[in-house]
């Protein structure tokens, strides 16, 4: 018991000491004097800083990463599952919905059915890796080895996560405003990469105003104006968003010498029978304010891009179609940009972000992690902790209310029991078929 506390107040000191950096940082901000980094000091790797024999750091200075762009292999979607309107995983993809071109300047409402036809996801329910592990148990064949026989975790990859939290690596070097907070575990040989929620974040979260609410409706009324749910159908407007449903990729793809394996949420695809294979034939919808002066674009180009580029370029979905609205939460106007054809935009910025930095960053950070997350236990947790203009740290935590992988037998046999019981439902229900057709036939009332 005492050990349990003593990690648990390890876990609340690493909390509080990314908070103290944080409340540095906002003090020199305001007072704007800015503490340059000292990169003359010992490296251990690329970007990997050795500053006392137990402790090291990732230095995330952009200059140490504008080199050649890693290899980046074209992602391969191997599966895909779907979350129902209770949040209920299913391993298909009855929540694909269709993408259905919109008029150039459609005049969209936003608002129409945030009062009444609007159920919202509970945020403060923390899934962590949950939905992409439901999908790993029930795919084990698609991810066994089929040419390294010695390893012992039988998949191919190196590290599961979400989509969402390689985005935030890509564009750490880039980020200004928010830090995060990554809790990795090594199991069978594969780093398991999750989330955790800021102090910060967590403020944020709970204390949004009426209005930014209003406006995160906004994005999801966006999608159900062009989203059809099936092939030959049309939008239609006039239903509930309900956020807790989604679609998921789940792709494969290498970075460097990391094998990957992520997961993240689709929002249609092309309903042109001849389109190409997913992910190619997945399309991206945003929202965004309309832009009208010239500044206004540039900062578009220089932030709002970046993080959309990254969502994108990761699982290998070629186009975003945004809709750029007034204040008043309606659609003047709908653009398409090509994932490939972003690196261009930038490049007339001054000292706009580099999509090289970004993932030569992303992928010294794996290394980083492979080289720190080295206890193979599901019950060790390594906390990496990043704050804008400080160093990547991490601390470990055995046992701790950062763990994040469920008892693994224990996952296994809740499968088994899922399985058993829709066996059970199915034979009921053949079994109901045939007494209702013995019946029939030998002429009883029914």
């Amino acid at each position: 018991m005492n050990q349990h506390r003593s990690h648990n107040s390890s876990f609340q000191h690493q909390r509080q000491t990314c908070k103290r950096w944080r409340d540095d940082n906002e003090q020199n901000d305001r007072g704007h004097k800015f503490s340059k980094p000292n990169h003359q000091q010992h490296y251990s790797g690329p970007s990997a800083r050795q500053t006392s024999p137990s402790t090291q750091t990732l230095s995330t200075s952009r200059e140490l990463y504008e080199r050649d762009f890693p290899l980046y292999k074209q992602p391969v979607e191997v599966g895909s599952f779907s979350l129902d309107s209770e949040r209920r995983f299913f391993n298909d993809s009855r929540q694909m919905r269709y993408y259905s071109e919109p008029e150039k300047s459609p005049h969209f409402d936003l608002r129409d059915g945030y009062r009444d036809r609007y159920i919202k996801r509970d945020e403060s329910v923390k899934e962590k890796l949950d939905h992409i592990l439901r999908w790993i148990l029930a795919n084990k064949l698609k991810l066994t080895r089929k040419a390294d026989a010695s390893s012992s975790s039988g998949f191919d990859v190196d590290v599961v996560t979400w989509r969402g939290h390689l985005t935030k690596l890509l564009t750490t070097p880039y980020e200004t405003r928010e830090g995060w907070l990554l809790a990795v575990t090594r199991f069978k040989g594969t780093l398991y990469i999750s989330e955790v929620e800021t102090d910060a974040a967590r403020r944020d979260r709970e204390n949004r105003t009426g209005r930014h609410q209003e406006m995160m409706y906004w994005g999801y009324k966006f999608e159900q104006y062009i989203c059809a749910d099936k092939i030959d159908s049309s939008p239609d407007s006039s239903g509930v968003v309900n956020t807790n449903e989604a679609f998921c990729t789940v792709v494969q793809t290498r970075l460097s010498d990391h094998r990957l394996l992520f997961s993240g949420e689709v929002d249609c695809r092309d309903k042109d029978p001849d389109a190409p294979a997913p992910p190619a034939c997945y399309v991206e919808l945003k929202t965004s304010a309309e832009i009208c002066t010239p500044k206004q674009r540039s900062n578009f180009h220089r932030f709002k891009l970046l993080k959309w580029w990254a969502q994108s370029f990761l699982p290998g979905v070629p186009r975003i179609v945004a809709g750029f609205r007034d204040d008043d939460g309606v659609v003047v106007s709908v653009e398409t940009f090509h994932i490939s054809k972003i690196s261009r935009l930038i490049k007339a910025e001054d000292k706009c972000w580099r999509p090289t930095v970004c993932m030569n960053f992303c992928s010294d950070f794996l290394s980083f992690v492979k080289r720190v997350a080295t206890e193979d236990n599901p019950h060790v947790v390594y906390l990496f902790c990043w704050n804008p203009r400080c160093d990547v740290t991490y601390t470990v935590h055995r046992d701790s209310p950062c763990s994040f992988l469920p008892d693994c037998d224990a996952a296994e046999q809740n499968q088994i029991k899922a399985s058993a019981v829709a066996w059970q439902q199915s034979m009921w229900e053949k079994w109901s078929n045939v007494t209702l057709i013995l019946k029939t036939s030998s002429g009883c009332a029914l």
